[in-house]
């Protein structure tokens, strides 16, 4: 399926609009997230998962989906934000997460790039995250940064939900076939089309096309030619092409595969 004018029809699998207001300098008003999403619909990309990293932002997502039809969130802190989350802030956590504009848990998980919380902390609430999914029946949106094996490992001794979704997939061809083997779906960010990223094509290579999903990561993350400004969800058909492009497929044919991952992990019907 495209839009008029040829542009295939696809979903931003995980965007951040309210830091991309932040990174604007700008209100993150529904004024805002119109905006964004009007230009989004303009090249063919008719929703978008918004995606919390504490818990208001978390909120913030929710207020954003309940206001937009073509916004949906996730809601978690993620593993550089966990100091200070308690008892109440998991409370809350699970109260939004019960909301029908909710469409997952994330963005959680691991990084042991950054060194802002200790690995040990990071892994206890990474557990609580697997379980307050499965508790609320919402797929896990997973953060994974130089920590893989950590992660795998944890999802085996936790068991893991009935959907898992690595967001901004940075794994290697093993990774991936072990990912796929277990069920999990890989979502690519801009990275894909960077020059300096042959392994990650190479692992998307090996992905079969119902366990894929594209996404901005907006503000971050910008995929070629515009790297090293502000993502959008405007640019996701960039990423789009440069993925169909590392597993040799038609852009509208992985388009429709999305799509229909988008409805079976998530429940959106995109187009």
């Amino acid at each position: 399926m495209t839009e008029p004018g040829g542009k295939a029809v696809v979903f931003d699998a995980h965007t951040h609009l309210d830091a991309m207001a932040q990174r604007a300098g700008l209100e993150a008003s529904d004024a805002f997230v119109a905006d964004v999403m009007a230009a989004a619909r303009a090249v063919g990309v008719l929703a978008a998962i918004t995606v919390g990293d504490t818990v208001a932002s978390s909120r913030w997502c929710v207020e954003a989906a309940r206001a937009h039809a073509d916004v949906y969130a996730a809601v978690a802190v993620h593993p550089t934000e966990i100091a200070g989350l308690d008892d109440e802030g998991y409370a809350e956590l699970e109260r939004l997460a019960g909301d029908p504009r909710v469409v997952a848990v994330g963005e959680t998980g691991l990084d042991y790039y950054w060194d802002r919380t200790e690995p040990a902390a990071q892994q206890e609430h990474f557990r609580r995250h697997i379980d307050l999914a499965k508790r609320v029946g919402k797929p896990l949106m997973i953060h994974d940064r130089d920590a893989h094996a950590d992660v795998l490992r944890i999802l085996r001794e936790e068991g893991a939900p009935e959907h898992v979704v690595f967001h901004a997939f940075s794994g290697d061809v093993d990774m991936a076939r072990e990912c796929v083997a277990a069920g999990y779906v890989l979502s690519f960010p801009g990275v894909i089309t960077f020059t300096n990223a042959p392994a990650l094509r190479a692992a998307a290579a090996v992905v079969p096309p119902d366990h894929v999903l594209v996404e901005t990561d907006a503000p971050f993350l910008t995929p070629h030619p515009h790297r090293g400004t502000p993502n959008a969800p405007r640019l996701l058909p960039l990423t789009l092409a440069g993925l169909a492009g590392a597993m040799d497929r038609d852009v509208d044919e992985l388009a429709a595969g999305i799509r229909r991952t988008g409805e079976r992990v998530f429940g959106i019907a995109v187009g």
